[in-house]
């Protein structure tokens, strides 16, 4: 009777991790492979600058090539996208062990605050960045109405 211990009816709840199993249950379903295939898809990175006569676009397109980018504004919308093709290498000796570039297309779209005037809007691409100069459209004003 030395040896008496104090019941403590929390120390079960202290111990218990609900998350534990968590990734176990995705490997008995093989979710983790196909979660994983979409790991080599990055978004296309953007910095937006604004000023009072038009946004500046800064958008990262490592490995693009410039033919291979499409830009659309719509009002105020910019949609920018691109594709990576993959480059037929000749055969060498041995097996591809493992390959993490990424080969597909990529496509960011985002609403500005202002419309932009389209036709004066102008791209550049250097260096895998895509600079794009998006002048703002002028604001109508207000138009005011009769009443009769």
């Amino acid at each position: 009777m030395a040896n008496l211990t104090r019941y403590n009816p929390f120390t079960e709840l202290s111990r218990l991790d609900p998350f534990r199993d968590f990734e176990d249950m995705f490997r008995d379903f093989r979710l983790k492979n196909i979660m994983r295939d979409d790991e080599g898809q990055q978004p296309i990175r953007i910095d937006v600058h604004e000023t009072e006569q038009a946004y500046t676009v800064k958008a990262d397109l490592p490995g693009v090539n410039k033919d291979d980018i499409k830009v659309d504004i719509q009002g105020n919308r910019v949609s920018i996208a691109a594709e990576t093709k993959r480059v037929e290498q000749d055969k060498q000796s041995g097996n591809v062990v493992r390959s993490e570039r990424y080969y597909g297309q990529q496509y960011r779209s985002f609403t500005l605050e202002h419309d932009i005037d389209d036709a004066k809007a102008e791209a550049k691409f250097d260096s895998g960045v895509l600079h794009l100069t998006l002048p703002k459209k002028a604001q109508q004003g207000s138009r005011k109405l009769a009443i009769h």
